[in-house]
């Protein structure tokens, strides 16, 4: 289901969850994907949500379960928000939780300058 870019002289992994909707449906397949990231040493995570239209409360709650599971041993930020994706993170406040930036470039390079 995800499609991953490892960026390994930055230890980032790029993660895209290659569905339109991220809903009940998929979440935790998506879940159970990053979490092998994270379980292969992979703890800076920049999430490119730029092709998901929708996303629900078992997305949201997917990303927030990638985020328990590094804890503060890492990073999980997201990208490429678009439309009622946005409108969710701002309505169920995650903007809050995850940084979010405009594109997958804008998200390495700050990950990059928190090294």
């Amino acid at each position: 289901m995800i499609k991953t870019t490892v960026h390994d002289d930055l230890g980032i992994c790029v993660v895209n969850p290659a569905v339109e909707r991220l809903t009940a449906a998929n979440a935790t397949q998506f879940k159970e994907e990053a979490l092998a990231l994270i379980e292969q040493k992979h703890d800076r995570l920049v999430i490119d949500l730029g092709g998901v239209s929708f996303v629900d409360s078992s997305g949201i709650g997917a990303l927030v379960g990638l985020l328990k599971r590094l804890g503060n041993r890492g990073e999980v930020v997201v990208c490429s928000l678009q439309g009622s994706v946005s409108q969710m993170f701002r309505i169920t406040r995650m903007d809050r939780v995850f940084s979010a930036y405009p594109d997958v470039d804008a998200a390495i390079k700050a990950l990059e300058e928190r090294v």
